[in-house]
């Protein structure tokens, strides 16, 4: 079986197309996609809804935000973190941390106390902003990244949000799930875009 190819322009080129790499409990790494496919909503600003305990933990700044400040460290929590599943190895670690290299994969980390307590990663490709994994240590505080990143997308004129899945977590958030060729649409449009998200 051919080797499936991790480098930075077969990454970014399968995303374009709407795939995104997973490893299997062996390790073996195959690109898939989702049918129907889970977004949050960038516009309108209401589309975003944020709980009110959450909003209570914005305010009381429980949590410093940073920006890629350690993202093989946010990358290896998402992977450790105990949820049943082994979609993220080392391998992915390498591939993704190339892209971060150039500027295309990018973490939003909450800290607290000066220790990592949350985030998440994803990839940026145009005007769309592809959701990987997230995780946390202290209750939270991947929310509060999320926020964040939701946040700094819409600044920076992001057009798509993609999280692959609408989990019943992320519904909380405003997570929707469309199908596949209305997301094709839209991606073809979001990447024909350039935004800048640092």
């Amino acid at each position: 079986m051919a080797r499936t190819r991790l480098d930075p322009e077969s990454l970014l080129d399968a995303y374009a197309r709407g795939a995104f790499p997973m490893a299997d409990r062996q390790g073996a790494i195959g690109f898939y996609t989702a049918d129907p496919r889970g977004i949050i909503p960038l516009s309108p600003p209401e589309a975003f809804h944020v709980p009110g305990t959450l909003r209570q933990t914005l305010r009381q700044g429980k949590f410093e935000v940073r920006i890629n400040h350690d993202f093989a460290a946010t990358m290896r929590a998402c992977m450790e973190a105990p949820r049943g599943r082994t979609w993220i190895n080392e391998a992915l670690v390498s591939a993704y941390q190339r892209l971060h290299e150039i500027g295309h994969a990018h973490s939003v980390e909450a800290w607290q106390g000066g220790a990592l307590a949350g985030g998440l990663y994803g990839v940026s490709l145009g005007a769309a902003f592809f959701g990987e994994s997230m995780f946390h240590r202290k209750t939270d505080a991947s929310k509060v990244a999320l926020v964040h990143l939701v946040q700094r997308l819409r600044q920076r004129g992001y057009e798509l949000l993609d999280t692959q899945d609408a989990t019943p977590h992320l519904r909380r958030f405003g997570c929707i799930a469309i199908p596949a060729a209305e997301y094709l649409r839209r991606l073809e449009s979001a990447i024909a875009r350039e935004c800048t998200f640092v």
